[in-house]
């Protein structure tokens, strides 16, 4: 029940004190235009916001939230109401800034040309929040009170002012307002949410705006803040929305309480309204402090200076948005601002796949296999012939000459699974050759470490993607994590295990005492660099899989020493780097990569710390996923193609690097999904469902990216579906990830009775990982994990499938998964032809057994069979032959 009073004017201290406010009866004024009252209020079950007239006006006297044991008072804003003008159109060009002891501060290196152009439009006037003239007020009436709102007006010479505030009849927590402006002058505007509470600067337990700040402390170190997002940039500066994954600035009190400022959907930009691109578009300002640098979750809109800013006398812009206060964690009101206000969970009712993941695994498959398509090239390097796919996007040194492997593991996933002999005899030995020759053998400071990621087959040298340096993660990424998924494939191949143990040494040398690495070494000075940052990244991982594969202990050590320093540091603060040179190391895919990490550091040790650190990691990395704008079924136009909008919908997908600098305020998020096994395995530990819909979001129907030809998806967003475009070797990435995806999901909807044991971490993209080199369970009997093209067919694109066989060939296994929320039928049939050439026989019989293991019919062997799957479901078609 929503109930207004009007009050009697009653004394802080009682207030204060938590005592029983004294009401009168409630007062109904659909016609009070002019009226002034004492006090006025708004309250229900859950909050109450009391304002007290003034000489000047209406003022916010207390926020308190209830509670068995009574009321929580919020502390108050000083500041609480500013309209932000402007005669003139503010400059965007790039103010000058000064750290705290005055010195101008010089960021970024001239090479970084991605990320200067961006860095500099985040210091323009507006975005520092120093544009205009910041007009204060207090409204002076209350024009209409009834049972479930009340509005508050204002006028001046300068502009008249309503606003309406309601207690959400849904959600007890939420306070909805609306607010419009009548402009008296013309000129720019900008309407900011009035600030209701504050926190302590010094003392708060967390504060964040999704997808560029995120800690529990300000940082005076205006870069590391506000370009890194380590911690909360001491100045009240205002960013776009094109990286705000979700249109919310939270702020968490030193008491627990949570207050988030929401923007209503429809506020923000639409990244593609029509037929082009509007992604940088910027209509929505997020901000934690207020004008006055009160530490408050605050919007602004429209932008000073941007679209809708620009009145003439007489023009009106209104601003809808609301409050939620709850005494919980900033994860659990974020998760209520996802799926209550923006619907997250409703996409997926939406989606419906016009081609499945299981099909583009195998058309991926052949554009792998294919020398053309592929970009495969080989070279003649110190004597050996090293192969690796073109790359031809941007690295230091190179003449479009660069060589690059995506994904050991799931190229030799691919070729065991297959069995196919080019992959075998062809590829895998020069990509093996290639990995060799990427290791310094030189004795000297670099002995056993990466020599680079590329290969310049120009210049015949490896080189790192934007420097003359080396870092000590790309050890673990190109020596010890390839080497080492490898070797689960091949464990007899003894020279490579001692490739293994010189990477694992040289890295062990590196480390500092505490546990930490630098973020790397200049190659020729042997000098640190980069000593403006901490290594944030899970580099310990690479001792870990020596260890794992070597038994020295003294790696599993490093690895503890290692993975402690990054728990205390980056996990507990929030604090990440990336693994990106050509954005300067903005934090991106290693942060979730760190989950896994840490997950496998718990099964390694059994220190509960290391799984805690993981959730806790896993729940900072739903902020790098993008929630807005609510997908609808509009019809639009893309490159000539009518799409709904939906289809190409930002909502679900995750940064390559989002805040100030990532390539997210460029191309939008990625379609690169890694993480989305990594969130299915974590619904299943902890029943959080926002991991699972966040996992199918990405993964399901996700078509208007994809290449037709090839079944590869574009990288970045805004290239739709012009399939890998200079990136070839992301192929090899895409066929990891999704079957990564497939493998948790037949896990989960198994409830873990279908297993199959899975290799370590890929280099660089996130935490998925690779199959097939050792025996899975299906219901306990033991299976291969194998890929065969052609061999079922079946007509459902939002049902794919995974195959396996018995030990004897005798059995084949298709499980079945229905990804979709509605129920999905099909007939499916199995090629005779392929059949012959796996099991060298024809007769069979087929058994459905569902989620279970249970057998719910036999059937004949009939040349295709109807199989129904329930929503979200999963049977297996056990195909017995004789």
């Amino acid at each position: 029940m929503i109930i207004i009073h009007i009050l009697n004017k009653i004394g802080k201290q009682g207030r204060t004190a938590g005592k029983c406010l004294i009401l009168l009866p409630l007062l109904y004024c659909s016609e009070a235009s002019g009226q002034s009252h004492a006090e006025v209020a708004l309250e229900n079950s859950a909050v109450q916001l009391v304002w007290r007239h003034a000489k000047t006006g209406y003022n916010l006297q207390s926020v308190a939230l209830k509670g068995r044991e009574g009321k929580d008072y919020l502390t108050m804003a000083t500041h609480q109401r500013t309209v932000l003008f402007s005669k003139e159109k503010p400059l965007d060009t790039a103010v000058t800034i000064y750290d705290k002891q005055g010195k101008t501060i010089q960021f970024p290196d001239s090479q970084y040309r991605y990320v200067t152009p961006v860095w500099s439009q985040s210091l323009s006037a507006v975005s520092l929040n120093i544009a205009g003239e910041a007009w204060s007020y207090q409204p002076t009436s209350v024009s209409s009170i009834s049972k479930s709102a009340l509005t508050f007006q204002y006028g001046s010479e300068k502009f008249e002012m309503s606003e309406e505030w309601s207690l959400d009849s849904n959600y007890a927590h939420d306070i909805r307002v609306r607010m419009t402006l009548v402009a008296k002058e013309s000129g720019y505007y900008s309407l900011s949410t009035p600030s209701l509470a504050t926190a302590d600067q010094k003392q708060f337990q967390w504060a964040v705006i999704p997808g560029l700040f995120q800690g529990a402390q300000l940082n005076p170190d205006f870069v590391r803040a506000y370009a890194y997002g380590h911690g909360i940039p001491d100045r009240p500066v205002v960013v776009r929305e094109r990286t705000a994954s979700t249109l919310t600035s939270l702020l968490t009190t030193q008491a627990g309480i949570t207050l988030a400022t929401v923007a209503e959907p429809g506020t923000a930009r639409d990244p593609w309204p029509e037929n082009v691109k509007t992604h940088a578009d910027w209509r929505l300002g997020l901000s934690l402090m207020n004008r006055n640098s009160e530490l408050t979750p605050t919007l602004y809109h429209p932008v000073l200076g941007s679209t809708g800013s620009y009145l003439k006398e007489g023009e009106q812009v209104t601003f809808s948005f609301r409050y939620t206060i709850q005494k919980a964690g900033w994860y659990d009101v974020l998760g209520h601002v996802i799926k209550d206000v923006y619907q997250f969970d409703d996409f997926l009712k939406m989606k419906k796949a016009k081609r499945s993941l299981t099909d583009r695994l195998y058309a991926m498959y052949d554009y792998v296999i294919a020398d053309s398509t592929s970009k495969w090239r080989t070279e003649r390097y110190e004597g050996e012939v090293i192969g690796a796919q073109d790359y031809l996007g941007g690295v230091y040194g190179s003449e479009k000459d660069a060589m690059k492997n995506s994904d050991y593991g799931a190229m030799w996933m691919l070729a065991r699974l297959t069995g196919d002999t080019k992959l075998k005899e062809q590829r895998l030995p020069a990509a093996l050759n290639f990995k060799l020759k990427q290791q310094h053998s030189e004795q000297g400071f670099f002995y056993g470490s990466a020599a680079g990621q590329y290969y310049l087959h120009r210049s015949k040298r490896f080189a790192e993607e934007w420097g003359p340096y080396s870092e000590p993660i790309g050890t673990t990424y190109y020596m010890l994590m390839d080497i080492g998924n490898i070797l689960l494939f091949e464990p007899d191949r003894t020279a490579l295990k001692q490739e293994l143990r010189k990477a694992a040494d040289w890295l062990l040398s590196k480390m500092h005492p505490d546990g930490h690495w630098e973020v790397a070494y200049d190659n020729q000075s042997n000098t640190p660099m980069f000593e403006d940052l901490a290594d944030l990244r899970p580099t310990f991982y690479g001792l870990l899989v020596a260890h794992q594969l070597l038994k020295d202990e003294k790696y599993k050590e490093g690895a503890i020493k290692g993975a402690k320093w990054f728990v205390e540091n980056a996990a507990k603060k929030g604090w990440f780097l990336g693994v990106c040179g050509d954005t300067r190391f903005a934090p991106d895919f290693a942060t979730i990569q760190s989950v896994q990490a840490l997950i496998d550091m718990y099964k390694l040790t059994n220190d509960e710390q290391y799984q805690n650190a993981a959730l806790q990691v896993a729940k900072y990395y739903t902020t790098a996923i993008y929630t807005h704008p609510m997908p609808s079924r509009t019809t639009k136009q893309v490159n000539g193609v009518t799409r709904e909008d939906w289809e190409i919908s930002q909502v679900g997908l995750s940064f390559e690097h989002g805040g100030i600098m990532g390539s997210a305020n460029h191309h939008g998020p990625i379609l690169l999904s890694s993480h989305a096994g990594l969130f299915v395995r974590l619904y299943a530990q902890t029943n959080d469902s926002l991991f699972l819909n966040m996992a199918r979001a990405a993964a399901w129907g996700r078509d208007a990216f994809v290449d037709a030809s090839t079944g590869v998806a574009s990288y970045y967003w805004d290239a739709m579906n012009k399939g890998a475009g200079p990136f070839p070797h992301h192929a090899w990435w895409q066929l990891g990830w999704i079957t990564d995806y497939l493998i948790a999901e037949a896990t989960l909807r198994s409830n873990g009775q279908i297993t199959f044991p899975s290799g370590f971490i890929t280099p660089k993209v996130g935490p998925h990982r690779s199959y097939g080199f050792e025996k899975g369970s299906i219901f306990g009997r033991s299976v291969d994990l194998k890929k065969k093209k052609g061999l079922v067919v079946l007509g459902n694109a939002n049902v794919d499938y995974i195959l396996a066989t018995d030990s004897d060939n005798k059995e084949l296994y298709i499980i079945l998964l229905n990804n979709s929320v509605t129920p999905q039928s099909f007939r499916l049939s199995v090629a005779e032809n392929q059949s012959r050439e796996i099991f060298g026989l024809i007769g069979k019989q087929a058994h459905v057994l569902n989620s279970r293991g249970a057998e719910e019919v036999r059937m004949d062997s009939a040349e295709d069979w109807e199989i129904t799957l329930p929503e979200t479901g999963l049977k297996i078609v056990r195909i017995t032959y004789h």
